[in-house]
């Protein structure tokens, strides 16, 4: 479709990517329009544009990646063109060109480009052929078993199997030895299948503490093709990009621009048009081999932004429109250093396992030089259904250091509550040594932490006075909002023997019990066994205080979701957040846990497959159960050893988080 002006844009996307790319194409003129599904009805992307469309049901088959259904929708509200943000349909030639069919300009690259480059096998072969330098592997047509498994042989162990379409982590394996082999590419093929339509597999020899580096590339219609530079992408879990930053630590000017011509020949090689991310491992030899090509927007591209001082959606938007980029490859200069974090729904304790739930409170840090990329808002809900990112702080300082130490500050000043999130991970990892030194590569999180380093941050007596003297404040707050009328100075007074409050709060297997007594109209004396707290509530406003223990002062945030209830508090300290029960303030429950014998849903999400039947005797570890959520698949296993006794669900259903999969029989 031949490049023209349009003044309209449907943004075929959610969360805070369709609210990142609203932001620019409202600040260039243009109409925007979101599409929806039944779980996004009231979300901010929604709430922001100029008008809405309907696409379906929740789940993305069904909405978000119904390509028809988006292009009924550009021509119900007039879109002159669509911007496909990321995910989703966003590296679909298949949806590129019927845009183009349509009569719908779409702003990305001509479809032959993203059909080469979105098929790993086929995208390793062209640049073979155009003398990139790529990590062996196996790329063939041939995805029999037998063929992978001969490749494999050839290629030797450790390797990894991959997706050959899209990307994101979907279908990524990492396969340590042949008695692997068999049980991962049956679980890649699965999972590539229902995140791309596709099983097909490719094979890579496995590079081993090589570092993630990406180059970004823009081209126009007029043939200028230029790099912005790169970006470290190295820590990761699941495969999945978790902290990203530009410059490269240990890049040099020799090197960037040894890199750079590469992807510059790649974009080339491909008559691309628009903006493309060239993705290469690093080796600690300096060595470099091409990854994949993104024919996208990337996730990450604000390091790249507030570095170079482009806005790259808007780049996007006017190379669509047939303009030349404007500037040459001398003038792009980086200036400073800019770190994103991705702030993920998940629990980090169990492997990173995605998490859904209510938004009870959202405040992002309002830190000068930090910016805040989200879709959520306060009352709203982390679907199962999606991608469980549902934010990005990006800080950007004159050095790596003060980027960093700026991110951890905004990150301690990003409150979230309702759902599980990875802030206190995203804290903790920017602290560490490797990290602040530079050296992090792909294994970083595998080295340098265990499984007690992923555990939830443990309440402690300051933390649970703090919780403690909050909801006393509350409480107090509302009943003198019920008085007719209580002088000031009266607040905390008792003519009578000091007031006594008692608190217990569940942490993991422990229980915190503390007393609570006012001294004075702000003071309060806490004790929990045997040590005595000096707690002074400095400041109290709706959502945030400070607070004194002994003499130290903490800035806190909390909430309070029960209402006046007073029995439930939400609080973060220091970038830990906890949610309590005030267990003194409910009534016991008199049911015991399932125990270990019950196999239940960790969230919500499809049942793809049942491993046993009922009868069957089963091992400690052993594989029960697929589910897949947040667009990855789970595998259950068995904590005990036993028999199966019952199976309360057959594969392919939507389950609840908590439902009751089957039961596990213990042995004698």
């Amino acid at each position: 479709m031949t490049p023209a002006p349009f003044s309209s844009l449907l943004i075929a996307n959610r969360g805070e990517i369709a609210c990142r790319i609203m932001r620019s194409a409202r600040e260039m003129g243009l109409r925007t329009i979101a599409v929806y599904s039944d779980a996004d009805a009231d979300a901010p992307h929604v709430k922001m544009a100029d008008a809405a469309y309907r696409l379906g049901p929740a789940p993305a088959a069904q909405s978000y990646l119904d390509a028809t259904r988006i292009i009924d929708a550009a021509r119900n509200t007039g879109a002159e063109a669509i911007h496909p943000g990321y995910g989703f349909l966003s590296e679909n030639a298949a949806f590129a060109k019927a845009c183009a069919d349509a009569g719908v300009m779409f702003v990305g690259p001509a479809p032959e480009a993203i059909d080469l480059m979105g098929d790993k096998a086929k995208a390793k072969r062209r640049m073979i052929d155009a003398g990139v330098a790529c990590v062996p592997g196996y790329h063939g047509a041939d995805q029999s078993n037998k063929a992978l498994t001969k490749a494999a042989d050839e290629i030797g162990f450790p390797l990894m199997v991959k997706a050959a379409a899209g990307g994101g982590g979907r279908g990524m394996r990492l396969i340590e030895s042949e008695r692997d082999l068999a049980s991962a590419l049956k679980a890649a093929r699965s999972e590539a299948e229902n995140a791309f339509g596709t099983g097909d597999l490719i094979l890579e020899r496995a590079i081993l503490h090589p570092r993630h580096v990406e180059i970004q590339i823009f081209a126009d219609c007029h043939g200028n093709v230029v790099h912005l530079g790169e970006r470290d992408c190295s820590v990761q879990r699941r495969h999945q990009k978790v902290l990203e930053e530009a410059p490269c630590p240990v890049m040099t000017p020799a090197l960037r621009e040894k890199m750079g011509a590469a992807a510059v020949k790649a974009a080339r090689d491909i008559n691309y048009l628009g903006a493309g991310t060239v993705e290469f491992l690093l080796g600690q030899d300096c060595a470099f081999y091409f990854l994949e090509m993104n024919t996208r927007l990337q996730v990450e591209h604000p390091v790249t932004e507030m570095v170079t001082g482009l806005d790259l959606v808007a780049l996007q938007i006017r190379v669509a429109q047939g303009e030349g980029l404007g500037f040459s490859q001398d003038n792009v200069v980086m200036s400073g250093h800019a770190i994103e974090a991705r702030l993920y729904a998940e629990v980090v304790g169990q492997e990173f396992l995605p998490a859904a739930g209510p938004v009870d409170l959202w405040r992002p840090a309002t830190t000068t030089g930090v910016r805040v990329d989200a879709g959520i808002a306060t009352g709203g809900d982390v679907s199962p259904y999606y991608d469980p990112m549902i934010a990005k702080i990006i800080a950007h300082g004159s050095s790596r250091n003060e980027a960093r130490r700026k991110l951890i500050e905004a990150l301690k000043h990003t409150t979230l509550f309702g759902v599980s999130t990875n802030k206190n991970f995203l804290i903790d990892a920017l602290g560490r040594p490797a990290y602040v030194k530079g050296e992090a590569t792909t294994a970083f999180i595998v080295e340098a932490f265990s499984k007690d380093n992923l555990a939830a941050p443990k309440l402690n007596a300051e933390d649970a006075a703090c919780a403690a003297v909050l909801l006393y404040e509350a409480a107090r707050a509302h009943a003198l909002s019920q008085a007719v009328c209580v002088f000031p100075a009266l607040v905390n007074w008792s003519s009578a023997t000091s007031v006594t409050t008692t608190y217990r709060f569940a942490d993991s297997n422990e229980v915190l019990t503390l007393t609570v007594t006012p001294v004075g109209p702000k003071q309060y004396h806490v004790e929990h066994e045997g040590r005595a707290m000096a707690v002074e509530a400095v400041e109290m406003g709706r959502y945030e205080a400070v607070l004194s223990i002994d003499d130290a002062r903490s800035a806190v945030s909390f909430n309070l979701p029960d209402g006046a209830a007073h029995a439930r508090i939400q609080i973060s300290i220091d970038g830990r957040d906890f949610d309590l029960q005030n267990l003194n303030a409910i009534i016991a429950s008199t049911t015991d846990s399932a125990g270990a014998g019950s196999v239940v849903a960790p969230m919500h999400g499809m049942l793809v497959e049942i491993c046993v039947a009922s009868g069957q005797k089963v091992a400690r570890g052993a594989r029960l159960a697929v589910l897949e959520a947040m667009k990855m698949q789970h595998e259950l296993q068995a904590e005990v050893d036993g028999v199966v006794t019952d199976i309360h669900f057959d594969a392919g259903v939507q389950i609840p988080a908590n439902a009751l999969i089957m039961q596990i029989s213990t042995t004698e």
